[in-house]
């Protein structure tokens, strides 16, 4: 029997291509051109529209001398334009930035200079913000205003205009693939709560294998209609504008997050998926107006961040929303690991079944290792659901680094395992539950509190909004848990109540301290900020 090493066979054109999510718009217009691509109040385009204007931006990008490795910038809500930036940005060769609108002038400007950005297409709602920040950048690029008819604020237009833009460029566009898969498609920003925030690059084979991820760890079908919940600036919108190319579905756009225009929508437009941090499921779960429950096929939601409560998770499944939990981070591409639902499941009481569904869970399809690590060590903790370990991943879904930190960079991949910084046990059926990042863990007495635990029951009080732990300064025991809390409207309770209410439902030690009473400062992206409450405690 012949041996294919002394036969070897050569990569070609015919066999081989560079993976790239870019691919996949063509598709969509290809095989279903005429199908709804994007809604957006009055704007209802198809695919093909939707590609040919991607082309357009493609091309008007090069004509105007931007040249491949570049930095475009974009600043806006979830409208057709952040959407056609994710395929008419990177066809140009250039690399697609997409900025958080709901950041100040100083961290917009870091990132618009840290980026080097060259040009800065921005939504007409923030030109003012976007030329506040550019005031601080030492060589400031060139603004295109992004004209949206549901937009109220108006402002006076300066130069070029996004439709412009468009119209500038060649709609028959001959874009060219990257040559190496490991070409930078993206740059995205953490939220950089410690500190300034760190530029993570994206290649176009994570991208478009995570793309993937998602249809496959979310069971979703051809031709979905989706609702922009999750901003795209958040990790590209954890690549879902991808994944809704791959599958010609429908992208329903949305300006502004609020419950009653979510209920709305999903209504209105039939939305089977949407994806939302577990605060706006919180804010849906609470909004007064909320229908009894929704009346069409089921709607799925993915939810990401900060763990959910359970009782967030029964309360969204009692309106008729069946609620995938996932975990990621911006160095992942967003979510890569997921609670993926086992039948056994479906015998359990609601609120056993939520607490099943609110772990981490597994490793996505495409994400090639997934473990919990101890921290001296590279050694995996027993699935015991107790011994705190670090989470650790590995896979063509992990960022090729940090822009311009090489020390961060190396640090975060030390041991061949990029380490998250969050804590998390594994239970006996493999699935993960974080319980805390590593600074936010509290230790008290020598024991280890996991202060998302306390916020768990915490939430099953019918009275309370919002609520956050973190570590306490203390005397004798070194620390304590103490609970920051936002009491519902109509709430009358006080802090004798609520820790009386723990100490019926948890261990005597994991028990509040101190609880106060208190809007939670939140960053950008919706997390509360336990840096803050830290400071305001002693810990930080």
């Amino acid at each position: 029997m012949s041996n294919l090493k002394n036969h070897p066979l050569e990569r070609n054109a015919a066999n081989y291509a560079a993976l790239t999510p870019l691919h996949f718009i063509e598709r969509a217009a290809s095989v279903h051109p005429k199908r709804l691509a994007v809604v957006h109040g009055p704007v209802r385009r198809n695919w093909q529209s939707t590609y040919t204007r991607c082309r357009q931006l493609a091309s008007s990008l090069q004509r105007l001398g931007f040249l491949k490795g570049d930095t475009i910038s974009i600043l806006a809500p979830n409208t057709p334009a952040m959407f056609e930036a994710h395929f008419g940005v990177p066809m140009a060769g250039t690399v697609l930035n997409t900025i958080n609108i709901r950041l100040d002038a100083d961290g917009i400007g870091y990132i618009l200079g840290h980026a080097e950005c060259k040009l800065l297409l921005v939504d007409q709602e923030f030109t003012a913000l976007a030329k506040q920040a550019l005031k601080n950048v030492s060589y400031p690029p060139e603004i295109v205003t992004i004209e949206d008819p549901l937009c109220a604020t108006n402002c006076n237009i300066e130069g070029m205009t996004y439709e412009q833009l468009i119209e500038l460029g060649d709609p028959d566009f001959s874009w060219q693939p990257p040559h190496d898969e490991w070409e930078t498609i993206s740059l995205n920003y953490t939220s950089g709560t410690t500190g300034d925030p760190k530029g993570v690059v994206y290649h176009h084979r994570g991208a478009a294998l995570n793309a993937i991820n998602n249809t496959l760890s979310w069971d979703m079908t051809r031709n979905p209609i989706y609702l922009w919940t999750l901003p795209m600036f958040h990790c590209n919108g954890w690549c879902f504008p991808w994944t809704i190319a791959a599958l010609a579905g429908t992208n329903i756009c949305l300006r502004k997050v609020e419950p009653e225009a979510i209920f709305d929508l999903i209504t209105r437009e039939n939305v089977g998926y949407f994806c939302a941090a577990p605060i706006v499921l919180n804010s849906m779960v609470n909004c007064p107006k909320k229908p009894q429950k929704l009346s069409q096929n089921q709607v799925k939601v993915m939810t990401a961040g900060a763990a959910p409560p359970d009782f967030v998770i029964q309360g969204m499944q009692e309106l008729g929303v069946e609620v995938t939990h996932t975990y990621g981070l911006t160095e992942t591409y967003g979510p890569s690991v997921v609670c993926e639902r086992q039948p056994s499941w479906d015998t359990c009481p609601p609120e056993e079944q939520a607490k099943l569904i609110a772990r981490q869970g597994v490793r996505y399809p495409l994400l090639e290792g997934l473990i919990v690590s101890r921290r001296d060590r590279l050694e995996e903790v027993p699935q015991d659901g107790e011994t705190i370990g670090e989470i650790m991943m590995r896979g063509n879904v992990v960022m090729k680094g940090y822009l311009k930190d090489s020390q961060a960079t190396k640090e975060c991949f030390d041991g061949g395992w990029f380490r998250s910084g969050d804590l998390a046990v594994r239970h006996r059926d493999g699935y993960i539950e974080i319980k805390d990042r590593a600074k936010d863990i509290i230790i008290s007495g020598g024991e280890n509190i996991s202060g998302i635990e306390i916020e768990s029951v915490l939430y099953r009080h019918a009275d309370i909004l919002e609520a956050a732990v973190v570590a306490k300064a203390d005397e004798k025991w070194g620390e304590i848990p103490c609970a920051f809390v936002l009491l519902k409207s109509d709430a009358e309770i006080d802090e004798h109540d609520i820790i009386e209410f723990c100490k019926e439902r948890m261990a005597k030690f994991k028990v509040p301290r101190k609880v106060i009473f208190t809007e939670l400062p939140k960053t950008s992206t919706g997390k509360i900020q336990k840096n803050v409450l830290r400071t305001m405690t002693g810990c930080n």
